[in-house]
């Protein structure tokens, strides 16, 4: 039996949720773009209370910023860094983290307003809107883990958040991106186009489905990369002072600790990764381009996917041998959830295979 064709009503609100959905997407790249500016100005440890309410007003009198930046004076961030920081250098970073975290707010806002609009009206199915409930209060989550990185910073002899912390707020961030950007593409584009199971087919599917692992990996250890500050180190390419593998990789025991705290290692690791992920989308590419069983549209996610990881890599290059400049890092990490998302689109795009 045939599928019985969706109503103009039907068609109408997946329009209006998908859009609304997708513009939360954009927001939370934009997020994600803003995470890395307070980052790598410092900015992060600037605001010393957390009130997920009342913290939407900036400070409004002299008074109230004095009491700001004298909390700030407490923390080794400023004793070790910013000593003698005039109120106006305070003020700049104190904005920037501000910004960030009203950013984080004002997602919430543009998430649960419509959600009720769309829940009264009945627009919403009922998994639907349990799905987005859940994401609101994953949402809000990732307000407090975000809040639990900051304390780290706080600790003494401290300068920065816990590159741990760091990574755990950073995969939240993007495990979130990942499934609201998958319901927006669901909702607007509820039965996939069937793609015939072939073995080139299933050849490039599990390919994409490697590559949006190894993007996420990747991006792991970029967040690793730059919780240690492992980008100020080593700023040449391709090798690193002269070797391919740095001297030290392994200087730290247990060995798996490399991989987290010994900077050769973790700036070694985060560039085999990137330059794996690009050989892999290379080789991906060729041999979807030369199924046409994949059909136009999975061609285009992919062609769009190759030149994005040619430009993420380029950035990537950039910003190690111009040493971390604020706005290289930004645009990388930026880039990153662009790269991130070509690879989730081309593989929502291959949901149809083997399934008519």
């Amino acid at each position: 039996m045939g599928r019985t064709p969706p109503s103009a009503q039907e068609l109408r609100n997946r329009q209006r949720i998908s859009t609304w959905l997708f513009a939360i997407c954009f927001m939370l790249v934009g997020m994600i773009a803003l995470g890395g500016y307070t980052r790598l100005t410092g900015s992060g440890l600037s605001i010393m209370d957390w009130r997920p309410i009342t913290g939407m007003i900036p400070p409004l009198s002299h008074a109230e910023w004095e009491r700001q930046f004298a909390l700030y004076k407490t923390i080794p961030q400023y004793k070790i860094l910013h000593d003698g920081f005039g109120l106006a250098g305070f003020q700049q970073i104190f904005w920037a983290e501000w910004t960030h975290r009203f950013w984080g707010r004002l997602m919430g806002l543009v998430l649960l307003v419509p959600l009720v609009w769309f829940s009264i009206t009945g627009a919403l199915t009922r998994s639907l809107a349990l799905r987005l409930v859940l994401f609101f209060v994953l949402g809000g989550l990732q307000g407090a883990i975000g809040w639990f990185m900051v304390a780290s910073g706080f600790n003494p002899d401290s300068t920065a958040v816990a590159p741990v912390r760091l990574v755990l707020h950073l995969c939240c961030a993007f495990a979130l991106y990942i499934a609201i950007l998958w319901t927006a593409l669901s909702v607007r584009t509820p039965r996939p186009a069937f793609i015939p199971a072939t073995p080139e087919v299933v050849r490039v599917h599990r390919l994409v489905w490697a590559i949006c692992l190894l993007v996420g990996i990747t991006v792991i250890a970029g967040g690793f990369t730059a919780g240690t500050h492992a980008g100020f180190a080593y700023n040449t390419f391709p090798l690193m002072d002269g070797h391919l593998i740095p001297q030290g990789y392994a200087r730290l025991h247990p060995f798996w600790l490399n991989w987290f705290q010994n900077i050769p290692a973790v700036q070694f690791d985060h560039r085999l990764l990137a330059t794996t992920t690009a050989l892999v989308i290379g080789g991906t590419i060729v041999l979807g381009l030369r199924t046409p069983q994949l059909g136009q549209d999975v061609h285009n996610a992919l062609a769009v996917l190759g030149w994005l990881v040619l430009l993420q890599y380029a950035l990537g290059i950039t910003t190690l041998l111009l040493v971390v400049p604020v706005w290289a890092g930004t645009v990388h990490q930026t880039c990153a959830a662009i790269v991130l998302t070509a690879a989730i689109v081309t593989l929502h795009r291959l949901r149809g295979v083997g399934h008519p």
